[in-house]
């Protein structure tokens, strides 16, 4: 069994203008769907895991058979990450989170202000390709923290809530090198029911 792109939620143009269409068309059906068919073609040579979801997979790397870990670690966590930002952001969202989100926000960081501050600073600091994240550690508590070029939250024992995509390839279109800039402009675009939805589960 073959895992498989997921629709966009949103058409390609709806993210605009803090990201451009043609970076949301290529970004979806060129890097994410490379990432997909690179996963799929390596879990073809093990069909013993076909049971097993893009979760357990990346959650169990040691698991995964040797000679297509690295793949799987790769591949499938750059199929998984893509899946999570497309999914946290929407068009005529932003804004600040509210009810249970907005509570976790202030507790563990002090206020949606110092949040924000805190992924940007962890998004800017990414040196090279990857990803920001905030996430809940297994003891319930929650961490912002980043992780390198397609290396998954998951794969790190953490539950991912929110992800932000700094390889270039997002951005590089409308920013250039202004990583800045579209950290803060990405803002606008998260959908914090989607947030809550993850924290909920």
């Amino acid at each position: 069994m073959s895992f498989e792109l997921p629709a966009l939620p949103y058409a390609y143009d709806a993210l605009e203008p803090h990201i451009d269409a043609r970076t949301v068309e290529i970004h979806y059906t060129k890097h994410h769907a490379t990432y997909l068919k690179n996963f799929n073609a390596a879990l073809e040579k093990h069909p013993e895991l076909n049971a097993k979801t893009t979760l357990e997979l990346l959650s169990h790397l040691d698991d995964v058979p040797e000679d297509i870990r690295t793949t799987v670690r790769s591949n499938g966590g750059g199929y998984l990450n893509h899946n999570l930002y497309w999914e946290n952001m929407g068009p005529h969202c932003g804004g600040e989170p509210k009810g249970e989100v907005a509570k976790v926000i202030d507790k563990a960081f002090g206020g949606f202000t110092a949040f924000k501050a805190e992924m940007e600073k962890t998004g800017l600091a990414r040196l090279g390709s990857g990803y920001a994240w905030f996430s809940r550690k297994p003891d319930g508590t929650f961490i912002i923290h980043s992780t390198l070029n397609q290396d998954s939250a998951v794969s790190e024992g953490l539950t991912p809530l929110l992800v932000v995509d700094v390889w270039e390839h997002a951005y590089y279109l409308k920013y250039q090198n202004r990583r800045a800039d579209y950290l803060a402009s990405w803002w606008n675009l998260v959908n914090w029911s989607v947030v809550a939805q993850r924290l909920g589960a």
